[in-house]
């Protein structure tokens, strides 16, 4: 499972989920690619987002991923650039720390000379962060 900003925000709360409540097994999502999301949003909530979305104490507790990482189960790259805002950095940095942590199988990649849209593309690329990360997630090797 991959996902880039609010897509990798939506990969965090599913790396998070409970699968088990649902009838899955806990490993049903074998690895993510985690491309400069928000993990915790207490701090989005607080934003000028906050006047448009409502955030309730529920919303911020149950699509906060950074909350549930006891229900963690698989590995998980995070991956944010350096030309990104502050905001963006700082969660990838704490998210990848929290779950190392927790003992959770995590990498943190760093893109240097990246911003949010060019951290991204990356994806597409084998030979890139994010599409070598997702390959060996994959346990595949790129193409020579």
């Amino acid at each position: 499972m991959s996902g880039h900003s609010s897509g990798a925000h939506q990969a965090g709360v599913l790396a998070a989920t409970d699968w088990k409540q649902v009838g899955l097994p806990t490993d049903v999502v074998k690895g993510y690619v985690l491309i400069s999301g928000m993990y915790d949003l207490l701090p989005v909530s607080l934003s000028a987002r906050g006047a448009y979305v409502r955030f309730d104490e529920r919303t911020l507790e149950e699509l906060s991923a950074m909350r549930h990482l006891d229900r963690v189960a698989a590995p998980a790259t995070v991956v944010y650039g350096t030309l990104e805002t502050p905001e963006f950095q700082r969660q990838s940095r704490e998210f990848a720390e929290v779950l190392k942590k927790a003992g959770k199988p995590v990498q943190l990649v760093v893109a240097e000379g990246y911003n949010h849209f060019e951290v991204m593309e990356t994806l597409a690329n084998p030979f890139q962060f994010a599409g070598r990360a997702a390959l060996e997630q994959m346990k595949l090797k790129a193409p020579i």
